[in-house]
């Protein structure tokens, strides 16, 4: 199986949802090439979970939600990405403002 460069998922999700009318932007750059990527989900401004593509045990990659209980907690969020940035420098945080984001990211994982 070919493994997509991070930085080429990144920019599609990006296009995906500006094609989709919403908003997208990279808040921590990772590595180019394998970067772990961790989305910042939200709907008009309203937080909603994080999500981070992992590698499964399966050896597909899933999407799982990550970070705090409570998306408007924004102050557990801050720290929770805080903590994973220092923890992995090569860790990509994009924020994606649309509506059903997760359900963005679930289209955009299925092609890749």
């Amino acid at each position: 199986m070919t493994r997509l460069k991070s930085r080429f998922l990144v920019d599609l999700l990006i296009r995906r949802a500006e094609a989709a009318g919403g908003f997208a932007t990279v808040v921590a750059k990772g590595d180019d090439n394998s970067g772990i990527i961790l989305v910042e989900c939200s709907d008009r401004g309203e937080p909603g979970p994080l999500l981070e593509r992992r590698f499964s045990p399966a050896g597909r990659y899933i999407w799982e939600p990550v970070g705090p209980d409570d998306p408007k907690d924004g102050e557990s969020r801050a720290n929770y990405q805080e903590r994973r940035r220092k923890a992995d420098p090569d860790l990509w945080i994009v924020e994606l403002n649309i509506a059903d984001a997760p359900q963005l990211v679930a289209e955009w994982a299925a092609l890749t």
